[in-house]
């Protein structure tokens, strides 16, 4: 297996890596330019670049590449820095590219309703794998998704069962009904997916936090949910809605660095009695109400 098959096969797995390629040489060194390193997710290598000081070196950056999913360039110096005098160099100096090698970005759309259409259309076209589950077979099926990576029509139940999500997965929960919600919500927490959202109010949010905590789900589960999802732009139908989940897990995908406005009304929740936790659930917005009512008709 080559290089490139194993990158193939590293993002079929759902995991993550980092590539890197001497690009640039002068003078003589151990290797030679366009040589690749693959350094896995578990620190694991297939290739070389010429070992030593220099491939330890760049083994450490490929890690930190991997987290930040952010290339980056390393120069060095073969002549002027003792360290690299290993018997193993001829001196000169070469830049070498690390870029990070990601899996796909799935996105796990529980719920085939109107907005669950647009989403799965805005999604896709921002490069997501859409996976859309109903348990209704006149909503999920493939006239309505017909290039959805997978529609699954069956139980959430045992949808939920046969999935499973990792670190790169994004799972947006848009179903019909409060019960269906929470039933999903109560698996998607346990999850490792990347992102979690879901449609709704925040006093229907609300209600569905507590009495999962008093299922014995921990609050601090509840602090990556994204609820009410999506960036706050106005949004009103489920076309605008649709965009507003998508400009959100691309925020995410990308790794914004930005506080989560959506939840700091969860924040400061915490640390207030219940009557003013349900005094602040009447105050949400027209579009929240509006987003758990377009799904709730279906």
């Amino acid at each position: 297996m080559d290089l490139y098959e194993e990158i193939v096969k590293l993002r079929q797995e759902g995991r993550r890596g980092a590539v890197a390629t001497i690009v640039n040489v002068h003078g003589s060194i151990p290797s030679f330019k366009t040589a690749k390193m693959l350094v896995r997710d578990d620190g694991s290598i297939f290739g070389t670049i010429g070992g030593g000081c220099v491939e330890g070196e760049v083994w450490q950056a490929a890690r930190e590449v991997m987290e930040s999913e952010k290339p980056r360039t390393l120069t060095f110096n073969l002549n002027q820095d003792p360290k690299y005098d290993t018997g193993l160099v001829c001196g000169g100096t070469l830049d070498i590219f690390i870029e990070p090698i990601l899996p796909p970005a799935s996105l796990y759309i529980f719920g085939a309703g109107h907005v669950s259409v647009n989403l799965y259309r805005v999604a896709k076209s921002a490069g997501f794998d859409v996976t859309v589950a109903d348990d209704r077979e006149t909503y999920a099926n493939r006239e309505r998704f017909p290039d959805a990576k997978e529609v699954i029509a069956e139980d959430f139940e045992r949808v939920m069962a046969r999935l499973t999500p990792n670190e790169s997965s994004y799972i947006v929960i848009v179903t019909r009904g409060h019960r269906d919600d929470m039933r999903v919500l109560r698996w998607a927490v346990q999850t490792p997916a990347r992102y979690i959202g879901m449609i709704g109010s925040k006093r229907k949010t609300i209600t569905i936090f507590r009495e999962l905590t008093e299922e014995g789900i921990k609050a601090e589960f509840f602090e990556r949910v994204h609820a009410p999802v999506g960036l706050d732009i106005g949004a009103v139908t489920p076309e605008e809605i649709a965009v507003a989940i998508t400009a959100e897990l691309i925020a995410v995908r990308r790794h914004v660095e930005r506080d989560l406005p959506h939840m700091s009304w969860f924040h400061r929740r915490q640390a207030e009695p219940p009557h003013a936790t349900d005094k602040d659930a009447a105050g949400e917005d027209a579009t929240d109400e509006n987003a758990e009512a377009v799904e709730g008709q279906e």
